[in-house]
């Protein structure tokens, strides 16, 4: 498992984090692959995997009655699923692979369990997800602003 801890500790997501976390992470990681049109997951469903992306592109993309929407487009050194976190770990978004996409994914109930376990891996795990989230929030907000604009 030597190179998935390299990957994990690697990965923008975890810079400067102590090894000592990311060896815990590491213990809910494996390797992953998403073929053009694979849907890595579906808007509503359980969150159970989170995903570090290592390289490929991933459109994040919310259901309307029209059909899928592309609020943000995500590629290497980004994560995927951050809905793992946050009760009822139910999926917010729906993402698909653009293009052939390498992931490292964390198996969520395993990753809340350690962050219960060890509770400042667990604040680590939000200082980090938190800036992502708000990100994702304005991405979101940016994108429903721009079509009434546009409409």
């Amino acid at each position: 498992m030597e190179g998935l801890e390299r990957i994990v500790r690697e990965h923008t997501f975890f810079a400067g984090m102590k090894q000592d976390y990311t060896d815990i992470v590491t213990g809910c990681a494996k390797n992953v692959r998403f073929e053009p049109g694979d849907y890595l997951f579906h808007e509503g469903e359980t969150a159970d995997q989170l995903y570090l992306v290592r390289s490929g592109r991933v459109a994040l993309e919310i259901d309307t009655n029209a059909g899928p929407v592309t609020i943000q487009t995500v590629g290497e050194s980004d994560i995927v699923g951050a809905s793992w976190l946050v009760p009822p770990y139910r999926r917010g978004l729906s993402a698909k692979a653009l293009e052939l996409t390498r992931a490292i994914a964390l198996d969520a109930a395993c990753l809340r369990g350690k962050c219960e376990d060890n509770h400042d891996l667990g604040y680590e795990m939000m200082k980090r997800f938190m800036p992502i989230l708000i990100q994702r929030l304005r991405a979101a907000r940016l994108h429903i602003l721009d079509d009434r604009c546009n409409d």
